[in-house]
C-alpha cells in the first residue's frame, strides 16, 4: 500500500496573474553616455548606372503620316 502513494501525482498548482500592472517611471532619473559605431553607416544604395540595349522612341509622327498617304 506504502507503494502505492509514491506514484501519485503533486496535483499542479494554480497560476493566477493579474489583469494589469502598472510601473512609475516618474522618480526614475538615468544617466548614462550615447555610444555610436566608428565609420559612416550606408543609408541608400545608388542604382547602378548601364547603357540601354533598346532605344526608346517618344514619336512617332513620321511613321503615322507615311500610312495616311499610304492608306490614301
Amino acid at each position: 500500500m506504502l507503494i502505492n502513494l509514491s506514484w501519485a501525482e503533486d496535483p499542479k498548482p494554480a497560476v493566477v496573474y493579474r489583469k494589469e500592472t502598472i510601473v512609475d517611471f516618474e522618480g526614475l532619473e538615468i544617466e548614462g553616455e550615447l555610444l555610436k559605431p566608428m565609420g559612416s553607416v550606408i543609408r541608400e544604395r545608388k542604382k547602378a548606372p548601364f547603357n540601354p540595349l533598346i532605344q526608346l522612341r517618344t514619336d512617332f509622327n513620321d511613321e503615322i503620316k507615311q500610312t495616311v498617304i499610304e492608306i490614301k
